[in-house]
């Protein structure tokens, strides 16, 4: 039984309750969730729903849990209900229903974990937008593995998703870059504002041998800004793919100047009456909404603001049918966070339902306990390149999906490509390749997976634990993408591993039969749990980008 169907129970068993006792069947939630105690003594699971309805309906929680104690206990695969607490109910399920699970997860595949909890939210998840003037740095890469990951999370639990690259092709750091180009071209040292690195130097050159004579020509910088901008986004555009992260949308900032839409956010913003004139200057007035101060949106010598570009963009994706606007920025962003918030209530929406901005805090790279901060091209940040060269792709897309994103971390290059337990990503993808090489042993065996299941033989306590641990994995993905947090994926799938290792090295839970010992129901049903293990730790682990190795 999974975590889901025994929730599905709860509710049915309440509903026929509140039946013959006559209560109002409407204070009851659509859906309900089952958690597993954090005491094991306590049973397998746990529900709080007397607790949730018994005011609703005027009845004490423990007089109505006894009611749903009695009713549940009456349910197939409902060993005992105990009453605790308040109002709590303490559930544990008989051996087959429990042992059941491990078939379920199994004929699901890749669906199992699937949930429909955000079904019907179009989200519109931007993240990584680096300005097209270098390689991805160390904070793209971490919103890299994060974004790449929690649209998968989102999607996962039902939600329409649409991801977005920002490409800011326009403004001051664009003219920064091109004279950078120009100069490296010509010879010259870079511009005091302007950006170095030996990137630098080579993009330079592909402009030159892509447009020959463009030194001579008759405004070389301009050229050096359209054909050196799109070599440079060429580039990210491609280390990102290798690193396994590709967009739905990659949105050009200059689009929303070209076609006209920062002079129609602004009437916008006009008509709901936000908007103000002086010296000379068009502004916002964002201080009715909690912001610091008012905003400029249009400047006196007629120039457009960041800001209103950011108008601009907010509003064009509202109009193409998102209902909540995701933005995943960095540590030095969490001041951005209130001009959204009230450019947002300016435009007449809820911030609180249509806009979610997500800060990311800062991550080094780390070498013999010192932080590596050079990079061997872009000379002054590490990149994604430097960061896949020293660990990997599967390790760095593990690494900095494993903890909260607003927690600074250092990523020790020593830990995370040693071939140990203490590595995480490879203690989790180790159980992967170990449940495939079970599999494949008792193929050689001559056992098989076969319809008679016997489910309630998984009664030993390794078994009871592992199948718990794979129960808990659904609601998991579920919390993780509500809470925008997919670190609670892998925290899960290193648990599942620890549990698998103990039924593993547990003589009694053994697999395959030794020698010319028969196979027994016994060995066919550790076979299922065995490929359920396999199951969900590829489906995790896909959660996160990173591969699910047959063999290590």
């Amino acid at each position: 039984m999974t975590p889901a169907n025994l929730a599905d129970t709860v509710l049915s068993a309440a509903r026929a309750v509140f039946e013959t006792r006559g209560l109002d069947v409407a204070a009851l939630p659509a859906t309900t969730a089952v958690e597993r105690p954090r005491n094991p003594e306590h049973g397998d699971y746990a529900s709080t729903i007397a607790l949730q309805v018994s005011k609703k309906v005027g009845v004490p929680p423990r007089e109505l849990a006894a009611a749903l104690a009695e009713e549940l206990g009456r349910r197939p695969g409902i060993k005992s209900v105990e009453i605790a607490g308040p109002g709590f109910l303490n559930i544990r399920l008989d051996a087959g229903a429990a042992g059941a699970l491990a078939r379920d997860i199994v004929l699901a595949g890749s669906g199992y974990g699937r949930t429909d909890r955000l079904t019907g939210e179009r989200i519109n998840l931007e993240f990584v937008s680096a300005n097209p003037t270098g390689p991805v740095h160390i904070g793209g890469v971490r919103w890299a593995a994060v974004g790449d990951a929690l649209s998968r999370l989102l999607r996962t639990a039902g939600a329409d998703v649409g991801t977005e690259y920002y490409f800011n092709d326009a403004g001051s750091q664009i003219d920064r870059f091109a004279r950078s180009l120009l100069a490296a071209a010509k010879g010259e040292p870079a511009p005091e504002d302007g950006y170095g690195g030996a990137y630098i130097a080579e993009i330079a050159a592909e402009v030159v041998a892509k447009v020959p004579g463009v030194l001579d020509s008759a405004d070389p910088q301009e050229t050096f800004r359209q054909v050196g901008v799109d070599l440079m986004f060429a580039e990210i555009k491609q280390s990102l793919g290798e690193f396994g992260v590709h967009f739905d949308t990659y949105f050009n900032e200059k689009d929303l100047h070209d076609r006209g839409e920062l002079q129609e956010a602004l009437d916008r913003l006009r008509e709901q009456g936000h908007i103000f004139e002086t010296d000379g200057a068009t502004w916002l007035r964002t201080t009715d909404f909690g912001d610091d101060k008012d905003r400029v949106l249009r400047k006196s010598d007629g120039d457009w603001t960041y800001f209103a570009a950011d108008c601009a963009y907010y509003l064009d994706k509202r109009k193409r049918g998102f209902d909540r606007v995701v933005i995943m920025l960095g540590a030095d962003h969490h001041g951005y966070i209130g001009r959204m918030k009230a450019m947002s209530a300016c435009f007449g929406d809820d911030p609180s339902k249509n806009l979610e901005i997500l800060i990311g805090q800062l991550v080094n790279l780390v070498r013999d306990g010192e932080p590596v901060r050079m990079s061997k091209r872009a000379g002054t940040v590490v990149t994604l390149e430097d960061f896949v060269e020293a660990l990997g792709v599967d390790a760095t897309r593990y690494a900095l999906a494993r903890y909260s994103s607003d927690s600074p971390i250092d990523i020790d290059i020593d830990l995370w490509t040693s071939a140990s337990r203490e590595n995480p990503v490879y203690y989790v993808q180790y159980v992967a390749a170990r449940t495939a090489s079970v599999a494949r042993n008792a193929a050689d065996a001559g056992l098989v997976r076969t319809d008679d299941f016997k489910p309630e033989l998984l009664t030993h306590d390794k078994e009871n634990e592992l199948l718990k641990t794979l129960g808990e994995y659904p609601e998991t993905v579920a919390f993780a993408a509500e809470h925008r947090e997919p670190h609670h994926v892998a925290r899960l799938l290193e648990k599942i591993a620890g549990a698998y290792h103990r039924f593993y090295d547990e003589p009694a839970c053994r697999i395959t039969p030794k020698g010319d010992e028969p196979i027994t129901d016994g060995h066919r049903s550790r076979l299922w749990l065995n490929d359920a293990t396999r199951t969900v730790i590829a489906n995790g682990l896909s959660l996160l980008g990173v591969s699910a190795p047959e063999r290590m």
